[in-house]
């Protein structure tokens, strides 16, 4: 019996055997496509997404990997040909093409993934690259893919929202702004290009950026601490922006089209009051108009001088190469019409980029020219009312634009007071720049890892200016016409010549060097000007100047050829153990033409190291962290830019005063115009910054913490002098000293990852301390700076900022509203002309001692938070930016509430009516009444594409996409727009002079063939 019972276990077991083997046959027979998935290093990768696509129909399959890297399809339909896609966060993706699926036949598939974390992407340093595991500073990259999608004239305006510590503002929506950039604070007192970073493109130091198309851009890196940007030296105390534009690749060609339409409207205007409106507040309140102005009109001035602004774009590449070349060209042209009328910018960008290899490979040669043509169209934003910004919104309701014979409506004796539309009409103010760049490089391969490069680059610049005042123009009253010609040219020349080796040693020492040699020489200026008046017809505009009867003696144009050359060595060195442990240091020597004698030479170095953490045993064996490097640096830089080669020597030049000699004669004198500072120096930057990279979760989250403390010392600025001592009244002289604190956070994650949706996000904020620490010494004492005189009725010599050690630059010192006295005007508070401090006392006549400390523009925080989603072929991306804890003076504000001053001579904003009493006659005084709150946060760009990929062998892909710039903004500021300049010496100012922020809705076409 129980031999029996155990017979038939026998039997059952075999049987199921029997059938599992069966069954297991029939798995494989009807799985067409097996396969594994695997690391770099060999190891399996799981989690893999695989997406095989039948290229005839389109229709898609998808799959993921096991444990062990194991994969495979069932039910494909038969024929092909297949594609096969493997995607996984943190790897790059691969594709697997021309496979058939047959009967009775099963595909068999490998691939390994490459990673893309952190630690191996390569990024742009200076004078070549470096992989990402291996860096010691602070560098953030950006790719094209990730930019901001707009109408830009500026490739800047694409970062915004994207790099820690990069602040990019503008106050206005005009085609021919550009806007400020600052990296991590302000450090110095001057203003324009010295506040701003150094641009790098291709290699080219210095280079412009106008000869950069958007589309043709590759990558963007910024260079944020002194440890990476010493290797610049001088040039470099505002951190560095290396442009990388996009190259052609062996054995492949690629042509490629961008384009766009923009439709622009302005997103929001002042509410001024109607004509209706107008008229009863008038009249309710006990004013009067003269009888001349109220014409029984309606008028909307704002409306008058706008429009719809119509952009387009295209841009077409070839890229490409063969064998031992490379070859890369493109054309782009650009047009892009403001929504005030007269306004617009149009830009052709030509590029070529031709690079081979000969000597047995030893000899690199590469030579790239790049041309560019802008020509801008803008209107009058003069003082004294002469401003279409400014018209647009005093000029009254109750006027017509024109009489009832066809004249435009004026009144030649009200101070400050144009027809917007006929300013904009009667006068032309036209440029054109053509810049065009030519680069050359030759590396050679001395021995191996030795190479020897050398770089040379010439950029011309030509700039014509031209401005034309008709004979009815209210800019240039009562002189028959008025032209203003101007022609300015650029010239720089840069040879770079450095020696690079690299070399790994035991397979675990990594030794690289950089010795260099740089020579430059910039010609600016080299230009003139020519102004006339007193036309006998105004039809030839400003195209021949000969035919005018008065030549302005004052008029020439302050153009001085100024020769400015440079000469600096630098080298660095790079040591790292294993990836785990690095040191990086760097050292410039840099001599400059424009300063003194006594200091034409300056030495800039930096030093950091790196500990990668995650490679430490008692790291990996947490399982946390997949990347985790601490980083440490410091380094000194400086600021050279915006010099010219008369700044720190003795200058004589002609005055505005004429005199008569023995024989009648007119003779212009002349007069020291600067003094000379044999000792002026360059201002220096320390910075040091500390650092933590890391990545974990499967590298779907990872990111960066910065902090950082950069000092400036030996700022350069015009001090008062006294005439008994100097023959002019001021002297250039280092003195002061600016500190500015931060930390920075970066966060990229990928919360969902599927086969069909993928969402990345990243989150980059800064915030920055900035202090004036000191702007005395022994010789210049001062005890503070007087800025930003924004003007107004009964404010003469009314500053609204001050510069003041302990304070911010963009301190604003203003007087500070009471309320109101029983005659219902404002009152101010009283201080105390000693101790400064309020005496308790109200006045309605308030002085320069009533000024006090009520805020700054410099914000607390700045925000960017990018996030995209991708559902199969969809793809919707949209970026906030945001600004917080900064105040801005709202002084159009203050200006269009000026009851008493306009009431019956200029229009007042339709808030007044709740806002202001009737008799309030200091209702315009600038004080912190005016100064509002500045926070807000933007959908800045909102972008939705539809991508087809490999839709034959013709056409790889396409791509639409529509999007919104300024979708929509929030904020409490009471102004058309709270995203006002940050930069300079007096951030954070609204005054009159706004063109209105627009809302931009695009649509494009990409494809590549």
């Amino acid at each position: 019996m129980f031999n029996k019972k155990k017979n038939l276990t026998k039997s059952a077991l075999f049987f199921a055997l029997l059938a599992a083997g069966f069954q297991s046959v029939q798995a494989q027979e009807k799985e067409q496509v097996k396969g594994a998935t695997q690391q770099e290093s060999g190891a399996f990768l799981s989690g893999v997404s695989i997406k095989a696509v039948h290229q005839t129909s389109g229709r898609t399959f998808t799959t993921s990997s096991g444990e062990r890297g194991l994969f495979s399809f069932n039910g494909l339909p038969e024929g092909g040909p297949y594609q096969f896609i493997f995607t996984s966060v943190g790897f790059q993706p691969d594709t697997l093409s021309g496979y058939t699926i047959q009967a009775g036949k099963q595909l068999a598939l490998s691939v390994k993934l490459q990673p893309i974390t952190t630690a191996l992407e390569e990024v742009v340093i200076g004078y070549g690259r470096m992989a990402r595991k291996d860096v010691t500073s602070s560098i953030t990259t950006v790719k094209a893919e990730d930019m901001n999608v707009g109408v830009f004239t500026s490739p800047a305006q694409m970062l915004q929202g994207k790099v820690p510590g990069l602040t990019i503002s503008t106050n206005n929506s005009n085609p021919n702004a550009t806007p400020s950039v600052s990296l991590r604070g302000a450090s110095t007192l001057r203003s324009g290009e010295a506040m701003e970073p150094y641009y790098v493109i291709d290699g080219v130091p210095g280079a412009s950026l106008s000869l950069v198309a958007p589309d043709d851009i590759e990558s963007i890196d910024v260079l944020r601490d002194a440890s990476a940007t010493a290797i610049y030296g001088s040039k470099a105390a505002n951190g560095v922006i290396i442009v990388t534009t996009k190259k052609g690749k062996s054995e492949q060609t690629n042509i490629s089209y961008n384009g766009y339409v923009a439709i622009d409207n302005v997103a929001k205007r002042y509410e001024m009051m109607n004509g209706e409106q107008y008229r009863k507040f008038v009249a309710d309140n006990g004013f009067s108009m003269e009888p001349t102005d109220d014409l029984g009109a309606d008028t909307d001035w704002q409306r008058e001088v706008e429009r719809t602004g119509i952009s387009n774009n295209h841009n077409i590449s070839l890229l490409g190469g063969a064998g031992k070349t490379q070859y890369a060209a493109s054309l782009n042209t650009l047009k892009n019409n403001g929504v005030i009328n007269g306004t617009d910018m149009g830009r052709q960008i030509g590029r070529g980029f031709l690079q081979t290899k000969a000597l047995e490979d030893r000899l690199t040669a590469s030579f790239n020219v790049t041309t560019s043509i802008t020509k801008q169209n803008d209107v009058l934003a003069l003082g004294d009312g002469l401003s279409v910004y400014d018209a647009m919104y005093y000029y009254l309701p109750v006027s017509p634009v024109r009489t009832e014979d066809d004249r435009w409506f004026e009144k030649p004796d009200r101070s400050q007071y144009v027809n917007p539309v006929a300013l904009i009409a009667e006068n032309t103010n036209f440029s054109k720049t053509k810049v065009i760049q030519a680069h050359a490089k030759v590396g050679y391969e001395i021995l191996p890892s030795l190479i020897y490069n050398i770089d040379l680059s010439l950029q011309n610049r030509q700039y014509n200016h031209s401005q034309y005042y008709s004979s009815l123009s209210m800019a240039a009253r009562n002189q028959n016409g008025k032209s203003i010609r101007a022609a300015v040219e650029d010239e720089r020349k840069v040879m770079e010549m450095n020696l690079s080796y690299e070399k790994l040693i035991a397979g675990a020492h990594k030794v690289s060097a950089l010795a260099g040699y740089s020579w430059e020489e910039n010609n600016n200026d080299d230009g003139f000007q020519l102004t006339t008046s007193d036309y006998y017809d105004d039809g030839l505009s400003y195209y021949n100047p000969g035919m005018a009867n008065v030549v302005d003696l004052l008029g020439f144009g302050n153009y001085y050829l100024s020769t400015l050359r440079m000469i600096s060595v630098y080298g660095r060195l790079n040591y790292a153990f294993n990836s785990k442990y690095l040191l990086q240091a760097t050292v410039r020597r840099d001599g400059s033409s424009a300063f003194g004698a006594n200091n034409r030479w300056a030495t800039f170095p930096s030093i950091s190291a790196a500990w990668r953490l995650s490679d430490e045993p008692f790291i990996k064996q947490t399982g946390l962290f997949e990347d985790l490097k601490l980083r440490a640096g410091y380094g000194v830089s400086g600021n050279s830019l915006g010099f010219d080669v008369f700044t720190s020597r003795q200058v004589y030049g002609a005055t505005s005063s004429f005199y008569t000699n023995a024989f009648g004669n007119q003779l212009r004198t002349l007069a020291a115009l600067r003094n000379a500072n044999p000792d002026l120096r360059w201002e220096r930057t320390g910075m040091l910054n500390v650092g933590l990279d890391f990545a974990f979760l499967g590298n779907r989250l990872s990111g960066t913490v910065e902090f950082y403390d950069k000092n400036t010392t030996d700022l350069i600025y015009d001090y008062q002098v006294s005439t008994t001592k100097y023959l002019f009244g001021s002297l250039t002289a280092n003195v002061g000293e600016i500190n500015n604190k931060g930390v920075e956070l970066t966060l990229n994650a990928t919360p969902v990852k599927s086969s069909d949706v993928t969402w990345n996000t990243g989150i980059v904020v800064s915030h920055n301390k900035n202090v004036v620490t000191r702007i005395s010494n022994e010789e210049f004492s001062t005890d503070y700076i007087d800025l930003s005189d924004l003007g107004g009725a009964g404010q003469s010599n009314a500053f609204q900022q001050r510069l003041i050690e302990g304070a911010p630059i963009g301190q604003f010192y203003t007087w500070e509203w009471a309320g109101y006295n029983d005659d219902g005007i404002s009152t101010f508070y009283v201080r105390d002309a000693q101790t400064g401090e309020r005496t308790g006392e109200t006045t309605i006549t308030p002085t320069n001692k009533d000024r006090g400390a009520t805020g700054s523009a410099q914000p607390n925080m700045t925000l960017g938070w990018n996030n995209t989603i991708t559902y199969k072929n969809f793809a919707l991306t949209g970026m906030f930016q945001g600004v917080f804890g900064h105040k801005i003076m709202n002084a159009t504000r203050a200006r269009h509430s000026n009851v008493v001053g306009n009431a019956g001579q200029k229009n007042l904003l339709a808030t007044v009516l709740e806002t202001e009493i009737p008799a309030d006659i200091n209702a315009h005084y600038l004080s912190d009444r005016y100064l509002e709150k500045g926070d807000y946060l933007r959908l800045a760009n909102l972008t939705l594409s539809y991508n087809l990929r490999n839709l034959g062998t013709q056409l790889k892909n396409v791509r639409l996409y529509a999007n919104i710039n300024n979708a929509f903004v929030i904020t409490g500021y009471k102004g058309v727009d709270p995203e006002v300049d940050l930069g300079g010496l007096t951030p954070g100012i609204d005054n009159r002079q706004t063109y209105p922020r627009t809302r931009t809705f695009m649509f494009g076409l990409n494809f590549n063939l």
